[in-house]
């Protein structure tokens, strides 16, 4: 049991006009609010740079469900992590306003309306100039956040690294799916085809044009095999130069990693990316106009070490650290 002095002694010491987490050396890692981080738990994002979402939702996956817990996962997992990213020496926590928003409330019964729900609550956060990230979730999740980024910014690029292209028109006659998230959000006019980036596509298809659609209107698709034993540091320079200073999207799909790395996927297909390259990925997106990002696709019932939540953890982090407001 902690000294109640130590810990205001403690708080006191560390006290800053910015949100932090809760560290370890004042409260265990098993303990406390199971928020992103243990940060503070706020019901609106007024006054925020950040907000960290979760979008417990699996209706739109194709196969092995339980996305839903995902984000729950995700944060009891992030409480292993610490403020300061020690390879670039970002410190997120020390220069904006980060705080945990909840789930979003949307309808489990009706896949339509559950879109619709989820943009006009992101819509609500993007109008309080605060950054979402959001922790999916199935990744149907990014179209509904894409129509919002939209409605804000307009045509937005787009770095989408994931196993899947996630471009087919529909699915069994259904227009939206965690299949179908970027041609929705491309028909919607919410992407820049000329600012799309997607790495890491593998895996069997149904037929061997089910990329060509994307590189027609524009995509850049960096297969994973082109990755193979490779930094990806030369690539994300170039990557950096495609996407210029204009507005810019990150979506994470765990799956993206080799499932020997993440195998807590519906979705999971071998010879994916390492854990390394999605580092340098991630930091490879500094100095991007970024408006938001998320990571979807963290199914905890094939999770059953916890590392696949603990890794999603690790790389939402990354991605704070890259933020435009990062000193």
């Amino acid at each position: 049991m902690l000294r109640p002095e130590f810990c205001k002694n403690f708080l006191r010491k560390y006290s800053s006009k910015f949100n932090q987490p809760v560290r370890a050396d004042v409260m265990p890692q098993f303990a406390g609010i199971t928020t992103f981080m243990r940060l503070p738990y706020q019901s609106t994002a007024e006054g925020l740079d950040v907000g960290i979402i979760g979008i417990p939702m699996d209706i739109g996956t194709s196969n092995r469900s339980g996305t839903r817990f995902g984000p729950r996962h995700i944060r009891a997992e992030s409480s292993f992590l610490n403020p300061c990213c020690t390879a670039t020496g970002a410190e997120p926590f020390t220069c904006m306003q980060i705080a945990d928003l909840g789930d979003i409330p949307f309808t489990l019964y009706d896949l339509r309306q559950a879109v619709k729900d989820i943009k006009d609550y992101i819509f609500k956060v993007l109008q309080q100039n605060c950054t979402p990230i959001t922790l999916g979730g199935d990744h149907t999740i990014t179209y509904p956040i894409l129509q919002a980024v939209k409605e804000k910014y307009g045509p937005v690029g787009l770095v989408h690294i994931d196993a899947h292209a996630d471009i087919s028109d529909s699915i069994m006659g259904c227009k939206i799916s965690h299949e179908t998230p970027f041609k929705r959000a491309f028909d919607d006019g919410a992407l820049d085809p000329k600012r799309v980036v997607q790495i890491g596509l593998r895996g069997t298809t149904y037929t061997t044009k089910d990329y060509q659609w994307g590189a027609d209107e524009g995509f850049q698709i960096i297969l994973a095999q082109e990755c193979w034993h490779k930094s990806m540091t030369p690539v994300m320079d170039v990557i950096r130069e495609l996407l210029g200073d204009g507005p810019v999207y990150i979506s994470l799909d765990i799956d993206a990693l080799d499932p020997c790395y993440a195998p807590g996927t519906g979705t999971p297909e071998i010879g994916g990316l390492t854990s390394e390259q999605m580092h340098e990925i991630i930091r490879g997106l500094k100095g991007l106009n970024i408006v938001g990002g998320d990571l979807v696709e963290v199914s905890p019932p094939y999770d059953p070490s916890g590392n696949t939540a603990l890794t999603a953890a690790n790389l939402i982090f990354e991605l704070l650290c890259t933020l435009p407001k990062n000193k």
